[in-house]
């Protein structure tokens, strides 16, 4: 079973855009379009037992937002998604912490290109597939940008 983490999604948004503040970027709002594709994909991950930026189906993550967020009308269309998954209580200054350690996570985060966001945290209990029978946060970042 899982649940989504309101309240961590709404933390994550707020810590994102502190940092993005400290390195002089733009604060990104929230899509409800990326929202939409965030929360399909970290519940997917949740019931099917898996963790990977592409669909269980193989369908790639650009490909996956592209559905919920369509480049058609725009000049430009581009997105990004930062993962994460951590068998114990995960709050939104260790997450933030753990992308920054990551260079390409941290690439994501800091791109000055981004507009939007969407963010979905969910908790699945006994999880399977890597989450090996533990409770687990599963945290998935969708960024985006479309300009006429």
């Amino acid at each position: 079973m899982a649940s989504r983490e309101p309240t961590l999604d709404k933390q994550l948004l707020t810590q994102l855009n502190a940092v993005r503040r400290e390195h002089g970027l733009r604060k990104l709002t929230l899509s409800g379009h990326l929202n939409a594709a965030a929360d399909g994909h970290s519940i997917e991950m949740a019931y099917d037992g898996y963790f990977d930026h592409s669909s269980r189906n193989g369908t790639s993550f650009w490909k996956r937002l592209e559905r919920y967020y369509p480049p058609s009308g725009y000049r430009h269309w581009e997105v990004g998604e930062n993962l994460l998954w951590q068998s114990q209580e995960l709050t939104a200054p260790e997450a933030i912490k753990l992308w920054m350690a990551s260079p390409p996570h941290r690439q994501n985060m800091l791109d000055r290109d981004w507009r939007e966001v969407g963010i979905s945290a969910v908790q699945v209990e006994s999880g399977s597939g890597p989450y090996k029978g533990l409770t687990a946060i599963l945290v998935t970042l969708d960024f985006g940008v479309r300009t006429k």
